[in-house]
């Protein structure tokens, strides 16, 4: 079993505390089985949140072991980062444990060195302050989270939730990943900010959207040979009012819900068929496998070989 273990530092956001522990503490595998252990971990017994004391279970030993570490945001993100605490993290990272941080939990991160040289991101009103006390730091305060292989950081609040379902993704695949969203009563894909590459089988659609006869439509019409035009002509409007109702309906263009709808089907046939990826290429829509292969990469960070390699 996959063990999570969550620091709770001095100050720590409750929020962001208990997002990895309810997310990854709920996730099921398929057979029912729990499919992390998560260990609540702290340099002392009890801690300050400042509106309530925690009683951790752990001490920075649970770090040991630990296949993933979170470190969640807290109110005092320019504190001086307890030296044992720094010592447990550097020491994990070397070690080969998976480290991520939540909202200004990229702060103390950043104090043990480990995310001098990457990009990482945090709390849109405090990018700023990171890219100035770590300028080592390639700071982006654009996006929702940063996945840099085994270190990981992500924006405030709401993005945490991102992350765990990245992280369990990458982890068990999508159906795993959906299931943990479904608990969470969180979308699988956010508009704004970095692409949420969480599978899940219709794109999301805000709730009294007008728009959702024509995204069913384009939901069983994929495969076929789509233009601006030709959405257009079946919804009875003008390309320029199409793209407007987009805008404000769903977030974005026809066109790219149209490419993010055909990647995720693409995801669910490498993930659940033996289809080659030439067959696929065509079954979602696209020309070539040239403009798939590269539309994928661009889309998921990875080949669509390497996607089945890890989630077939």
């Amino acid at each position: 079993m996959h063990t999570v273990a969550v620091l709770a530092l001095d100050r720590v956001i409750p929020f962001d505390l208990s997002t990895p522990i309810e997310v990854f503490g709920r996730t099921r595998l398929p057979d029912g089985r729990p499919a992390y252990q998560v260990r609540v971990c702290a340099e002392r017994p009890e801690i300050d949140t400042g509106t309530f004391t925690l009683r951790a279970p752990w001490g920075l030993d649970g770090l040991t072991g630990a296949d993933t570490i979170i470190v969640p945001g807290t109110a005092t993100p320019t504190a001086p980062l307890p030296p044992d605490v720094g010592d447990a993290l550097r020491a994990a990272a070397a070690n080969g444990t998976r480290i991520a941080s939540i909202c200004s939990g990229t702060f103390p991160l950043a104090a043990t060195g480990l995310l001098d040289g990457l990009r990482a991101t945090t709390h849109w009103v405090a990018t700023d302050l990171l890219a100035a006390t770590h300028p080592a730091i390639d700071v982006d305060p654009d996006v929702l989270y940063v996945d840099n292989g085994q270190i990981l950081t992500s924006a405030g609040a709401a993005a945490g939730l991102d992350l765990c379902l990245h992280l369990i993704r990458r982890d068990y695949g999508s159906a795993v990943a959906a299931d943990a969203a479904r608990l969470s009563v969180m979308p699988l894909e956010r508009e704004g900010g970095q692409a949420q590459f969480i599978v899940h089988d219709h794109a999301p659609t805000p709730q009294g959207c007008t728009l959702e006869p024509l995204l069913d439509w384009l939901r069983d019409n994929l495969a076929h040979d789509l233009t601006l035009a030709d959405i257009a002509a079946h919804a009875g409007t003008s390309t320029r009012t199409l793209i407007r109702r987009f805008r404000e309906q769903a977030g974005t263009t026809p066109l790219q819900w149209l490419h993010r709808a055909r990647i995720r089907q693409a995801q669910h046939l490498l993930e659940t068929t033996p289809h080659s990826v030439e067959r696929i290429a065509a079954q979602v829509g696209f020309g070539s496998p040239t403009a798939f292969r590269d539309r994928f990469k661009r889309t998921t960070g990875v080949s669509p070989r390497a996607y089945r390699r890890t989630f077939g």
